[in-house]
């Protein structure tokens, strides 16, 4: 085993979360850096996370009639231009190609830094009559978005990501898949990530260029700071009129259609790296780990090593057989201690230690990463007290997630206080807020923190805001970001 996965050469999540973050991602063979600036290189390992994402949010969305396409991944400017708040918000981040083929081009192109534009171009030509609606459209794609600082998977200048485009009838039906896709992505942090979130709406500051209304899942991270995990939007009719993309009503006059628009990135993936994890590694969540189980045989000598590796198969097999994903490591390269470490900097929720002893009394030894505890279980036992524990942990990750969000979301009433906190521990902060921009970016700008959403069901209130002292009707969620 290569000495990468030596725990004396690991940084300390206990000592510097950032350093340990990055440490661990590249250790445990998650993701790598790229030769092109600011974009990093999935490993298998670390891919095999994001399919099972996809896995989890195709069956979400296909339940609710979704279908994939694809759509180019160039954008005529011109096309972008359509849609004057959509085109300044992303400005300052795209990426143009001006020559092809050796040419300069009429009509430059941008690298996709969101689809909007280029599918609503597309519906605008496949949209007449109410009976063509609703539309109901996700990709999964990479878009680029020209970062200045990076950090892998939270900020990288291309990122993978699944964007649905939906259009209707009517803006009820609109709202209704704003939030059945902002549900999806609380379903993949809560009971995949093990990552409790806030659910609610973004401040018009925050809010998606171009957009009537965004929501947002915002989770918060061991250092104090906010993660927006996935956001939904509420379109209105503001593409739709752009783009033209109208249609015969069912009583015979023309309306514009009604528009959503939903992502969810491979960003969730460092929130979720981030969350669980201790100075040996990562710590998966047995739901969303490729390997639940790992089975390491432990060889005394050459004296029975067939039998040995033959017992660990049956092992492996049982496991697979009940669904769980299991791998056995008879790698003869590397010796029992560095697997463990290699496997833990890996986070496996699981590993099953088997030596001659085990063999000879049909069990296996059982350790469970999260807590290092380990049992001793009969081999015909195995299978129902596995799933048990991957059960447990699951629970227990995500208990100590919540706590950990509980314990460090308080309300404040002045603004020294909310000064503060974010000097020191960070976290989040409810506050009333008077819900004016200008407010909203003095806070910011004295603080790095900004609006994080209204959480939904926010009851209306008499306050005064928290900087401004204005009158103000709701205590909104406060944070510093990634």
């Amino acid at each position: 085993m290569n000495k990468q996965f030596e725990k004396k050469e690991l940084k300390k999540k206990s000592e510097n979360l950032s350093d340990w973050y990055t440490d661990v991602v590249l250790k445990a063979a998650i993701a790598d850096y790229a030769p092109v600036k600011g974009c990093m290189v999935i490993r298998p390992y670390g891919y095999a996370l994001w399919e099972a994402v996809q896995d989890a949010l195709n069956r979400m969305m296909r339940s609710a009639g979704i279908e994939n396409a694809y759509f180019p991944l160039f954008i005529p400017h011109s096309l972008l231009e359509k849609e004057k708040q959509h085109v300044a918000g992303f400005s300052p981040e795209l990426a143009i190609v001006t020559i092809g083929g050796g040419e300069k081009l009429k009509d430059p192109l941008v690298v996709r830094p969101t689809s909007e534009t280029i599918m609503y171009d597309m519906y605008s030509k496949w949209v007449h009559s109410w009976r063509d609606l609703p539309v109901l459209i996700n990709q999964w794609n990479n878009v680029v978005r020209w970062e200045k600082r990076t950090y892998l998977f939270l900020r990288t200048t291309e990122f993978l990501w699944q964007e649905g485009h939906t259009a209707h009838e009517t803006e009820e039906e609109a709202m209704e898949m704003v939030m059945k896709a902002l549900n999806w992505y609380r379903q993949i942090y809560e009971d995949y990530f093990a990552v409790p979130v806030v659910m609610g709406k973004k401040s018009e500051s925050e809010k998606f260029a171009g957009a009537k209304t965004t929501f947002t899942v915002e989770a918060l991270m061991p250092d104090g700071k906010a993660l927006q995990g996935g956001t939904s939007h509420n379109l209105g009719q503001n593409f739709s009129k752009s783009f033209d993309i109208s249609f015969q009503t069912r009583d015979g006059k023309s309306e514009f259609v009604w528009q959503t628009s939903f992502g969810f990135s491979t960003r969730s993936l460092g929130g979720l790296f981030l969350t669980h994890g201790d100075d040996s590694g990562l710590v998966l969540p047995p739901k969303i780990a490729s390997i639940q189980v790992v089975i390491i045989p432990i060889f005394r000598g050459d004296d029975g090593q067939e039998a040995l590796l033959e017992y660990c198969g049956e092992v492996r097999d049982a496991l697979v057989g009940q669904g769980i994903r299991a791998r056995l490591d008879n790698r003869d390269s590397q010796s029992v201690g560095r697997k463990f470490n290699e496997w833990e900097v890996k986070g496996v929720p699981v590993r099953l230690e088997v030596g001659r002893k085990e063999m000879e009394d049909r069990a296996v030894t059982m350790a469970r990463r999260d807590t290092g505890e380990k049992v001793l279980v009969e081999r015909k036992e195995m299978l129902p007290k596995i799933e048990k524990l991957l059960e447990d942990i699951q629970t227990s990750l995500y208990e100590t997630a919540l706590k950990h969000m509980n314990d460090n979301t308080r309300d404040v009433s002045t603004f020294a206080e909310f000064e503060d906190i974010m000097k020191t521990t960070r976290g989040f902060i409810r506050a009333f807020w008077c819900e004016e921009a200008s407010c909203e970016a003095r806070i910011k700008e004295a603080t790095k923190a900004a609006t994080r959403c209204l959480p939904l069901g926010a009851a209306e209130e008499n306050g005064v805001c928290v900087h401004c002292g204005k009158p103000a009707t709701h205590r909104w969620l406060f944070g510093q970001s990634y």
